[in-house]
């Protein structure tokens, strides 16, 4: 006789990097029985189909939400409102509904505006991970593996969902912390979403100009390393910024004022100086290096 696994019946809402690698860890851990794909593409649920990342596809939420026990939201935020409110009608008191959203209070805003009905069993989350590419063919079960996962709890919650969430990242291999919503969406404003904003902004400005060819051929690895984020996908980057533009535009303004400050050392020859700021930052940058990713 096997035992019971932690989930017996997962949805999936959004079968790619995010929503495919938590199937995927979930069912190499036993952690889940059976897994549903539900999204916008049928073609793409096939392929999460045919590759063993989800057990069946579900072409309404009444017939995806029959029997789950839980539900991982893991579309673009922007999308995530609309989505709450298809899914609203048919959800069953003892379903566990859970995010992956980058951004926070919109999601918040939106369960209680959308299932207001629910807030006991709908417990916010963020897995920090992430690839520059995206869709189910780039899904694998390691992904969180190390990670740390940020669940932001409503005070409506019970217990046992946010157990319940808790224990299914630490199944994929995370480490799952707590926080607001408000201060989670500062943090990740200043560590997430402004690098990827600085990447995509980089590229698009090189990319515009009339020798782009050549200054993309001379590019090499530091130009990789600091660019590779702006392979990431647009749409869902497209609504992070968007979401969180507040505190995304306050740390802009903050790195703005460092840029301004770059510039004025160049422009006055500082060298000393330009140094001493160098040496600071490579000993703050290596300092976090080696704790978050020790040999």
């Amino acid at each position: 006789m096997t035992d019971t696994p932690l989930i017996g019946r997962l949805v999936v809402c959004g079968v790619g990097l995010i929503g495919g690698s938590f199937a995927l860890a979930l069912r190499a851990a036993g952690a889940v029985g059976h897994v549903v794909g539900y999204g916008r593409t049928r073609a793409a649920l096939e392929r999460a189909q045919a590759l063993g990342v989800i057990d069946s596809i579900a072409d309404d939420w009444q017939h995806a939400l029959a029997g789950a026990d839980m539900v991982l939201l893991a579309v673009p935020v922007g999308q995530i409102a609309q989505v709450m409110a298809d899914m609203a009608p048919h959800l069953a008191p003892g379903t566990i509904v859970t995010d992956a959203g980058s951004t926070k209070r919109d999601v918040i805003e939106a369960i209680y505006e959308k299932l207001d009905g629910q807030l006991a069993r709908v417990v916010p989350a963020h897995p920090i991970a992430g690839a520059e590419k995206s869709g189910v063919d780039a899904a694998f079960a390691t992904l969180y593996q190390q990670r740390n996962v940020v669940v932001t709890p409503l005070p409506e919650n019970d217990r046992d969902a946010v157990e319940r969430v808790t224990a299914a990242w630490q199944a994929c291999g995370a480490t799952v912390r707590q926080m607001s919503p408000q201060e989670h969406d500062r943090v990740f404003a200043a560590v997430s979403h402004l690098p990827h904003l600085l990447a995509y902004g980089l590229v698009h400005d090189l990319a515009g100009r009339a020798n782009a060819e050549q200054l993309f051929s001379f590019a090499a690895g530091g130009f990789r390393d600091f660019t590779r984020i702006a392979g990431s996908h647009p749409e869902m980057w497209r609504d992070i910024c968007l979401a969180n533009r507040h505190a995304l535009t306050a740390e802009l303004d903050q790195y703005l004022a460092e840029l301004a400050y770059l510039r004025a050392l160049l422009i006055g020859n500082d060298g000393k100086a330009l140094e001493a700021l160098f040496a600071e930052a490579r000993e703050a940058r290596n300092r976090w290096a080696d704790k978050a990713f020790p040999t």
